[in-house]
């Protein structure tokens, strides 16, 4: 299986993302270090909104063979800027998670990760379980 990277801001759904696709009980934990896991690096979103923390996440994504941006569908802002994936030289791919809140704007969402660059984009739900197993066949490809 791939390494995942996950980076994006504060709630984005990184962490509940990473308890899914883990199969472990989802519960909140806030992240308050980079946890390096056997398949997942789950970052803290601190280290995307802090300039002055951004280094460590583009070291960290040599540890991984694909990045992971994570936005949540219900987010009121992108913190990610234009054209960002071509900054590392792995593969980056979008997450939209919690696609199932009331309040998920799937449209913007996909738009940001449009002008992150993203050319594959997963649609995700961490309770319901939707789209995760697409996440876990697609970091099983050869």
């Amino acid at each position: 299986m791939k390494k995942l990277i996950l980076m994006g801001r504060t709630a984005a759904g990184k962490t509940t993302l990473t308890q899914a696709l883990k199969g472990e009980q989802l519960h909140y934990c806030k992240t308050q270090y980079i946890n390096y896991m056997d398949t997942i690096i789950d970052t803290p979103g601190e280290y995307m909104q802090v300039h002055g923390l951004g280094a460590a996440l583009a070291l960290y994504a040599y540890e991984a063979d694909i990045v992971g941006v994570v936005i949540s569908a219900n987010e009121p802002y992108c913190v990610f800027p234009p054209n960002v994936a071509c900054m590392v030289n792995r593969e980056v791919v979008g997450i939209i998670t919690g696609v199932d809140k009331p309040d998920a704007n799937i449209p913007l969402a996909e738009q940001w990760m449009a002008n992150i660059g993203c050319k594959k984009v997963f649609h995700v739900s961490s309770y319901s379980g939707e789209g995760l197993g697409d996440i876990i066949a697609y970091l099983n490809q050869d």
